[in-house]
């Protein structure tokens, strides 16, 4: 394996923090040391444009496609992504096979005064761009105003303290990783928030025809996170899951088996379609299909009435 190691990365805080994690475990797994490894930052689209929902402009792929462009281009080596922000479907000619272990994948709501959700003023307004989290939190309070919010963690904290929200959701993984977890004013568990697919799982992309680094990259891969990774994004590519999809997906692994829940929400947010199935822990990929097919199922089933 050639001695240096190019990784390109989001600009972010948090994307660089991310990296460095992908870094140190390179280092740790290989006999590589801290000069062969180089990080790279890389603008994308999602970092550039602030005031819109990504959906409206693309999708995921605004997070991903400007880095991959370096991998396909050779001008990196891997890549490194938050999986949550990534295309179900693969690029074609690159490979994310390999996940470091998985963070905290709950979600947590950050609100002015300490309060908790349930606490809020009526008609109180949270600060999110998903629409996932948008359904989820009307579900527990219908009355909440969502707003949209772009931008990094920073950017959203201040804009709460500035008055602009009375909420914000975001993933627990990230608040940790930028050691902002004394701002947390609540966290919800993965039953009454299901979070979104892969979230608190960093990825490491490379050239499907690399063998150095896929050779490489196998030392770094958590098992039980690979498996719990495939199982989600199965599901998003039997959805075809993007932004638009409102669609939180969640796996658990107990011993030998295999546990993944998943809920999709009409693009109005008014229905609700959700599934829990166990299987054992080798029909990973299997079992991730096996829900996308039925919650495809139902949902195209209460269209056509």
């Amino acid at each position: 394996m050639k001695k240096k190691i190019t990784i390109g990365s989001r600009g972010s805080k948090l994307a660089l923090l991310y990296a460095q994690k992908v870094k140190s475990r390179i280092i740790e797994e290989t006999d590589s040391n801290n000069d062969d490894i180089i990080i790279k930052k890389i603008s994308t689209k999602g970092d550039e444009i602030q005031d819109i929902r990504l959906s409206d402009v693309g999708g995921k792929g605004l997070f991903s496609s400007s880095i991959e462009q370096e991998l396909q281009k050779n001008n990196i080596d891997i890549a490194v992504h938050a999986l949550k922000d990534m295309p179900a479907i693969e690029t074609k000619g690159l490979l994310t096979d390999t996940f470091l272990e998985r963070a905290d994948a709950r979600e947590i709501a950050i609100i002015n005064g300490k309060k908790k959700l349930k606490d809020l003023k009526q008609n109180a307004v949270i600060g999110t761009s998903s629409y996932r989290r948008q359904f989820q939190i009307k579900k527990i309070r219908p009355d909440i105003n969502c707003k949209i919010i772009r931008g990094n963690v920073d950017t959203r904290v201040k804009k709460l303290m500035d008055g602009e929200y009375d909420a914000i959701i975001l993933s627990y993984a990230g608040i940790k990783y930028l050691k902002l977890e004394d701002k947390i004013s609540e966290i919800f568990s993965v039953q009454d928030v299901i979070p979104s697919a892969g979230q608190g799982i960093i990825a490491i992309q490379c050239r499907e025809n690399d063998k150095d680094m896929i050779s490489m990259l196998k030392k770094i891969n958590h098992k039980e996170t690979y498996k719990r990774a495939h199982a989600e994004r199965n599901i998003l590519k039997i959805l075809e899951g993007d932004c638009e999809t409102a669609v939180g997906i969640h796996s658990q692994i107990d011993e030998n088996k295999i546990t993944v829940e998943a809920e999709l929400f009409s693009l109005d947010g008014s229905q609700r379609f959700y599934e829990k199935k166990s299987d054992k822990l080798d029909k990973f990929r299997e079992l991730g299909n096996e829900i996308g097919q039925i919650l495809k199922t139902k949902s195209n089933n209460t269209y056509k009435k």
